[in-house]
């Protein structure tokens, strides 16, 4: 006897003959008149985009459809084909019938030009059959067998479709596979239907058999690959409970260690005694190329230009170990020693006033060695060893040589748990007033010995949890992550880099019709012990810039121009000082100190365009944050939550959504400290509170970015 799902299938294939192919309905080319609408009305249970890939008939495309763009002449054109489009009433009646609406009616207004045509179905919907009675037999011999019926599609007090008991038989059944019932069948036992009381019963019998476990695993394709190396990455052992969903993690640990172009781990029939208990397992892999080299070359307006390139070499020394090596550059045309003036230039104009991380180009080598088994499949062990220089736009300038050991393991619900010691000697390049500001090292000797070349070590727990529905540009599910760094001398930093960093972060989607709405929150903050250096006098928390949080641009606070919300402080050279005293806030320079603590929400509405609507979106939303100096004194340690809401446009590309957004802000610059530099490179604070003025004032913050803010 065929499964349900199989008997669905057929029923399905059976429907489609019967009523026409859909390939036949929309020709494109020459003959026949061009669809330039296709509409539905009164579809108040199904949104019209489902209702369109039930029938044959298609609209052409965006371009030639609008009446803004159709004149150009471009997109595609489907034609009209009448015998389809008569059928296509039968096929809508049908589609409402499988899915309790028994007394839906279908009516058609066709509107005919010399060269186009303009459809519209106008579906008269009705009351559908209500689901009185649902009842499941066959579960009395299982323990908890009331579990399985939770969330199933099908629920009593809802239209009686049909699609929907095919659904939670296939769900019954899936669940009985997942507690080692191998052979459970679901089959439908009966239903009726009371048109008169708008009523059905529906029937479901389980055949649950025996629980089963584990027997043989036989291996196929592998050639290089050590067949017991592919056995290590299966979920499951011989002699185990037999569950499905071990079945597929399997499969995703194979794919996983990137040796195969194709894996599949499922039943062997060809040993399978039904009734016995037993489910015998058949791996089958393709083995994918054991060397791959990869490029890339990329712009940013906050990177101007940059590079990339690696080599990777997968089953090295025979066990499944990965080994790789990369090198990316970044800040070519602006950093030393590959710079050419390009900040000049309206290309990477953003960096012209960045001193600090645009200096010098950005670098990282990273040589890798990977185990993708680390005593157990869920287990993977990353030993690396790197040299970088990395910065923070007008912020800092890092420069670390050192290592890592990273242990990932991935739990029963495919959340990954990530445990990383990272052991490096380097040092930090910073504005000096931040150390001034934070620290009290206001002199040039203070602050090159902050500066000097110093061990970090630290050890970090992360842990990440996504479940989008698209990677690059979600519109449904959410993404939540979490992540602690401690550092002390205890695991072999230097006094002056013992710190405890917190952040959470987390991600909401939420569909709305064909919108999409977007919820936003991080929070983190930073502990770290008081000190006192040398020259400085007094005693403070000492945050390494690095590690500090910053806020404001494309990616957070967008009313605020990249890290100037929060924490400020304001310099000027002595030379720029008239006899009188006068500032000149032309010479006065912004300098980013950052806080140990922050919080940001953001909320967004992305909402498809009238025209172009699969490429070309519009965005509404508000920004809102602050990051504040927590413990400390002065304008930093305000916490002052600025809110700035905006629009913007997105345009789909395949590496994602590009974006413009304009953000208002009600609020000037925050105030701080003011502070001079004097001819020797001390730094003097001349006055405890300076606010300047943006270019703007307040107004209008545009930014540009690729991918969404979140």
């Amino acid at each position: 006897m065929p499964s349900i799902a199989r008997t669905a299938w057929i029923v399905a294939a059976l429907g489609a003959a019967m009523l026409g192919g859909r390939g036949a309905a929309a020709q494109v080319g020459e003959g026949g008149l061009v669809v330039r609408q296709l509409r539905f009305r009164g579809n108040d249970a199904f949104p019209s985009d489902i209702l369109a890939a039930a029938i044959a008939t298609t609209s052409s495309s965006t371009f030639a459809t609008s009446p803004l763009l159709s004149w150009m002449g471009l997109g595609e054109k489907r034609r009209l084909n009448e015998l389809e489009l008569r059928r296509d009433v039968p096929r809508l009646r049908l589609f409402y019938q499988i899915r309790g609406y028994l007394d839906a009616q279908v009516d058609t207004a066709v509107v005919r030009t010399p060269e186009d045509v303009y459809i519209t179905f106008t579906i008269h919907e009705g009351e559908p059959v209500l689901t009185k009675n649902f009842i499941i037999k066959g579960l009395d011999s299982i323990p908890n067998g009331h579990e399985q019926l939770q969330d199933l599609p099908l629920r009593e007090g809802k239209p009686f479709d049909r699609t929907l008991v095919y659904a939670s038989a296939d769900t019954i059944r899936n669940r009985l596979h997942d507690r080692g019932y191998a052979e459970a069948l679901v089959r439908l036992e009966g239903f009726e239907v009371d048109r008169e009381k708008r009523s059905a019963s529906v029937s479901l019998i389980v055949h649950p058999g025996v629980t089963a476990v584990i027997g043989e695993i036989h291996v196929q394709g592998t050639r290089r690959i050590d067949s017991a190396f592919v056995r290590s990455l299966l979920a499951s052992r011989p002699g185990r409970e037999y569950r499905e969903r071990d079945i597929q993690q399997s499969q995703l640990n194979l794919y996983r260690s990137e040796l195969f172009r194709f894996a599949s781990v499922g039943l062997d029939t060809g040993h399978f005694v039904p009734g016995s208990g037993v489910v015998p397992v058949t791996i089958t892999v393709i083995e994918g190329p054991f060397h791959r080299i990869r490029a890339a070359a990329g712009y940013g307006t906050n990177d101007c230009f940059r590079t990339g390139a690696g080599w990777t070499a997968r089953n090295a020394l025979g066990s499944g170990q990965v080994f790789d090596v990369s090198a990316q550059v970044s800040k070519l045309g602006v950093g030393r020693p590959f710079g050419v003036g390009l900040e000049n230039s309206f290309l990477c104009s953003a960096l012209k006033d960045d001193s600090v991380g645009s200096a010098n180009a950005n670098y990282n080598i990273t040589t890798s060695f990977r185990r993708p088994v680390f005593l157990s499949p869920s287990n993977s062990l990353t030993l690396s060893l790197f040299a970088e220089r990395r910065s923070e736009f007008a912020v800092y300038l890092r420069e670390d040589i050192g290592g890592s050991v990273t242990l990932i393991r991935e739990t029963a619900e495919r959340i990954p748990i990530t445990l990383t010691y990272r052991l490096s000697s380097g040092r930090t390049q910073a504005n000096a007033v931040s150390f001034c500001a934070f620290f009290n090292a206001c002199t040039e000797t203070d602050v090159r010995e902050l500066r000097q070349r110093r061990p970090l070590a630290t050890l970090t727990l992360g842990a990440q949890r996504v479940r989008v529905n698209n990677p690059l540009d979600p519109s449904r599910g959410s993404n939540i992550s979490a992540e602690v760094t401690h550092s002390s001398t205890l695991l072999g930093s230097s006094r002056f880099s013992e710190f405890t960093r917190l952040i959470a972060d987390g991600a909401h989607y939420i569909p709305v019709g064909s919108s999409v709405l977007a919820l936003h929150a991080r929070a983190g903050m930073v502990f770290a012990p008081r000190l006192v250096l040398g020259g400085a006098g007094d005693e403070a928390n000492f945050v390494p810039p690095e590690q500090r949080f910053y806020a404001g641009g494309p990616n957070d606070v967008r009313g605020y121009n990249r890290n100037q919300l929060g924490p400020l402080v304001y310099v000027v050279r002595e030379t720029a000082i008239d006899s009188a005293g006068t500032v000149p806030e032309d010479s006065v320079q912004i300098a980013a100190t950052g806080g140990n603590s922050i919080v940001v929400g953001n909320v967004e509405l992305r909402v498809p365009s009238p025209f172009l609507g699969d490429r070309l979106r519009f965005a509404v939303f508000a920004d809102g944050g602050t990051v504040w100096e927590r413990g400390g004194s002065g304008p930093g340690s305000t916490v002052a939550f600025r809110v700035t809401p905006g629009g913007g446009i997105r345009f789909v590309t395949p590496l994602g959504p590009v974006r413009v957004d304009a953000a208002y802000s009600f609020s000037v610059l925050p105030p701080g400290r003011l502070y001079q530099v004097e001819s020797s490179g001390d730094l003097r604070q001349i006055r405890d509170s300076y606010q300047k003025t943006r270019k703007t004032g307040r107004g209008w913050v545009f930014q540009f970015s690729v991918g969404q803010a979140f």
